[in-house]
């Protein structure tokens, strides 16, 4: 399997992703189940944040950890924009380690830019860092001008990684973002990699190229789509479900590895783009 070093940690390089879980009280045991299935089958990254529900995915996720090893789970969670502040960001991580049922994150991210200083919440997720809660932390939704503002502050530099956007019909970060993080050394971590099941209008599940693919190595479209998002260093796909089938498909796309020559034909699929486009924030 794949994997990459984040935070200091070798991880498998696809992990399990939380947006809207938790919100439907009849799926509840047959999301826990399928969490709890990701991680027997060798994930170990699970992502979310206290947006996700308002709190209702991270609780999720501490029900599905129960008398589950915490060594063995890298956890990340994300700080509202609103709560990102010297005043509110203690109060917000302690409320998402109670939901978690754990005393520390491994990777606590700041959500997006909102209206705080960003020197003001850099230097109050060093602190968390510092005091324990959180053993390392990073940034999402961030564009090249938001990593040259951050890498620009003394504590910058410290950030582990930062979360986008990034899937085969979304490829946005190809244009700038990507190329500074490898310059850089800093990991992306791609959320919603296969566009949120294809519901986003590019015809992804559709495509013929993709599903010839799908049909030589004989796996799932959906595997073929991680595996173009993983094949790059330093990137960890963070696909969500709710099907334990569906989970253990995802995991086995991390021992899937497309020739040069489909990447190519994928790539030819969904041009990178040329010009900066706007950032999706999720």
């Amino acid at each position: 399997m794949k994997t990459i070093t984040l935070a200091g940690q070798t991880v498998p390089a696809i992990g399990i992703g939380t947006w809207h879980m938790g919100d439907d009280p009849q799926l509840r045991a047959a999301e826990i189940a399928t969490i709890q299935a990701g991680l027997a089958a060798g994930a170990r990254v699970i992502d979310t944040a206290e947006m996700y529900g308002s709190g209702r995915a991270e609780s999720l996720v501490g029900e599905a950890l129960h008398g589950i090893d915490r060594q063995k789970v890298f956890l990340i969670s994300k700080v509202l924009p609103e709560n990102a502040s010297r005043a509110r960001m203690q109060r917000s991580v302690e409320a998402s380690l109670k939901r978690l049922g754990t005393d520390y994150l491994d990777l606590y991210l700041y959500h997006w830019r909102g209206n705080i200083p960003l020197a003001e919440t850099v230097a109050e997720l060093q602190r968390l860092q510092d005091q324990g809660l959180v053993k390392a932390w990073g940034v999402s939704n961030f564009d090249v001008a938001d990593l040259n503002e951050l890498w620009a502050l003394p504590q910058g530099p410290n950030a582990q990684a930062n979360e986008d956007l990034y899937h085969l019909g979304s490829r946005g970060l190809d244009y700038a973002v990507l190329p500074w993080q490898r310059q850089h050394h800093l990991p992306l971590i791609a959320y919603s990699p296969v566009a949120q099941g294809d519901a986003w209008g590019q015809h992804l599940t559709t495509n013929p190229v993709v599903q010839q693919l799908a049909n030589k190595y004989q796996v799932s479209i959906y595997q073929i789509l991680l595996a173009w998002v993983i094949r790059h260093d330093q990137v960890l796909a963070i696909p969500q479900t709710s099907s334990v089938a569906h989970m253990r498909q995802n995991l086995a796309a991390g021992d899937l590895t497309l020739s040069a020559a489909d990447l190519a034909a994928l790539d030819g699929q969904y041009p990178a783009p040329t010009h900066k486009l706007p950032l999706d924030v999720i």
